[in-house]
């Protein structure tokens, strides 16, 4: 095992840390990992960013689970449409995406390039949620529990097919869309996020695993990593304020994302 490689193993630590310290970002760190430290072509890695951040956000939810911190009807009233949707975006759309999606100036888009490039667009888009935060918090926490069901239906089925594309668990849509629309305490939203992620995140794998040649023992020595990072990141939740490290876990996703567009047009 090379320099890299032994890098890319430790980056799957943080990628639990960062699900166990503010309820997301795992995904958004795991498909980086995967092609660019590990060589991991990106279509089988957004696969196996599936399996890896549900296993992990399964174990830190549970977590939620016993202290209560865990809404279940929220979290059905989202991940219903969000489970069709991804679970038919891994089985059909992305078989289907066409190796060459088209050439520009004689530079060609391939389908690798177009999910990396895709990726960092929701990277950004993360970034911006996180760096700006959520103002509305405090005012969507004082109220009482209520459910915009046809909103948040249709947002978790969107967040389904972007997992599916990406591999991305989406916690970055699915937090913000819970505090503001069910109104959920941040710790429930959060709590509630991790078993949505979970739950999408492996469906989204099961939808895939007829399309893909999985290397179970790496796999599963990766993801087992990750659920020891989860651990760390609860841990360490009870000394960093949640907002303050989200703010800068942002700034670092936004120079990823400025990172992998720059790599994937420029020094590909």
């Amino acid at each position: 095992m090379n320099s890299t490689e032994i890098f890319g193993f430790s980056a799957s630590i943080f990628i639990g840390i960062s699900l166990g310290l503010i309820g997301g970002g795992g995904s958004i760190l795991t498909l980086p990992v995967l092609v660019y430290l590990l060589g991991i072509n990106p279509v089988l890695s957004t696969a196996y960013s599936l399996f890896v951040v549900g296993t992990t956000s399964l174990v830190g939810s549970v977590n939620f689970m016993r202290k209560g911190l865990v809404n279940y009807r929220a979290a059905l009233v989202f991940a219903i449409p969000s489970f069709i949707t991804v679970f038919l975006t891994r089985k059909y759309l992305v078989p289907a995406i066409p190796n060459s999606l088209f050439t520009v100036a004689g530079f060609e888009v391939t389908k690798n390039i177009g999910i990396m490039l895709f990726f960092a667009l929701v990277m950004l888009a993360a970034s911006y949620s996180m760096i700006k935060g959520n103002k509305k918090k405090e005012e969507a926490e004082s109220g009482e529990l209520h459910f915009n069901y046809p909103i948040i239906g249709l947002e978790g089925a969107v967040v389904g097919v972007l997992t599916g594309i990406v591999g991305a668990g989406g916690g970055f849509l699915i937090i913000p869309a819970l505090v503001l629309l069910a109104r959920l305490p941040m710790k429930m939203a959060v709590g509630t996020s991790l078993l949505i992620i979970a739950a999408k995140s492996l469906i989204g794998f099961v939808g895939d695993i007829s399309n893909s040649l999985v290397d179970w023992t790496f796999l599963l020595e990766f993801t087992a990593l990750s659920v020891v990072g989860i651990f760390v990141g609860a841990y360490l939740s009870r000394f960093i304020a949640g907002e303050k490290l989200k703010k800068a876990f942002g700034w670092f996703v936004l120079v990823m994302g400025v990172y992998i567009i720059s790599k994937e047009i420029f020094f590909h």
